[in-house]
């Protein structure tokens, strides 16, 4: 008779590593909670602690399965330290998945392959990663979003309401509720005159540290203005610089008019492949956010 080999075992090495992801995780728990941000600290440090814990005592049996068990955990962990940057390991979990099965897979194809010269298929895979390492240039860093509205009020209203600057609205995009991308809790300002002065501003809560966004009014036109970013010290400033940002709006009928926004901004997450189109969805929620923020009351 042939003995078939039973499911996994768990071993010593599993209960270790367990034991040593939840003592990052109480150690990270105690300090997040002295640091007054204990709401964060179930969010950000309990649930993730758990979860890596909980996978590391799942024994894998293929070698895809120990490599997914491991990178969850690596991003679990990622998420643990970041706080506020869990948002990155979100987006970034893709890329990582792909990157860490298709190393696995590949090596298990160089490993079978009759033929030595397939080893020369690593560096052309690896090419692709290299943006923003240093060792490669970026590509396209500079990106610009325009987001279009028409609303059902008449030109001059339009023209009164963003005069009196952005005013704080319900998120409605389900990408920025999903993700819980910062959005501005806080704003002061008005006026569309040259030096008016427009603050963004980001609460320090579960998100981590708020900091602010400022702009300044810098050209206007008719019906249209122009914005430059005078400082940027909110936690957005991670993932991209603003650059410039344009606001235009015509009449339709006497009772619609449409409002358009642009702002050009800098990338700031590489490779461009991945992280360019990602950027433009959220950016693009963003707008249409901040177009809310001016003519919704």
């Amino acid at each position: 008779m042939i003995e078939q080999d039973g499911p996994p075992r768990r071993t010593a090495a599993n209960w270790v590593l367990a034991g040593l992801i939840s003592a990052f995780g109480l150690v990270v728990f105690v300090a997040t909670v002295r640091g007054g941000r204990a709401d964060s600290a179930l969010l950000f440090v309990v649930l993730p602690t758990t979860l890596a814990a909980a996978l590391a005592l799942l024994p894998g049996r293929t070698a895809h399965g120990r490599v997914f068990v491991i990178t969850t955990i690596a991003l679990l962990l990622a998420a643990v330290a970041l706080h506020e940057g869990a948002i990155c390991v979100i987006l970034a979990a893709p890329l990582v998945y792909a990157v860490s099965h298709g190393t696995t897979a590949l090596i298990r194809a160089l490993r079978d392959a009759s033929r030595s010269y397939a080893v020369l298929a690593v560096p052309l895979l690896l090419l692709p990663g290299l943006e923003g390492s240093g060792l490669a240039p970026r590509l396209v860093p500079d990106q610009s979003v325009e987001v279009v509205r028409v609303v059902t009020l008449p030109a001059d209203e339009v023209a009164a309401r963003l005069a009196a600057g952005p005013r704080p609205v319900p998120v409605r995009s389900v990408p920025l509720r999903l993700l819980g991308v910062p959005t501005p809790g806080q704003v002061s300002g008005d006026g569309l005159d040259p030096g008016d002065r427009w603050m963004f501003g980001y609460h320090g809560s579960a998100h981590g540290p708020g900091g602010h966004l400022l702009a300044e009014v810098e050209t206007v036109a008719a019906q249209r203005v122009g914005f430059r970013f005078v400082e940027d010290s909110a936690i957005t400033a991670r993932w991209l610089r603003w650059r410039h940002a344009e606001l235009t709006w015509r009449a339709v009928d006497e009772r619609h008019t449409e409002v358009r926004i642009r702002v050009d901004y800098t990338r700031g997450l590489d490779p461009s492949w991945y992280f360019g189109p990602i950027q433009q969805v959220l950016l693009s929620a963003g707008v249409g956010h901040l177009l809310d923020m001016m003519t919704l009351r």
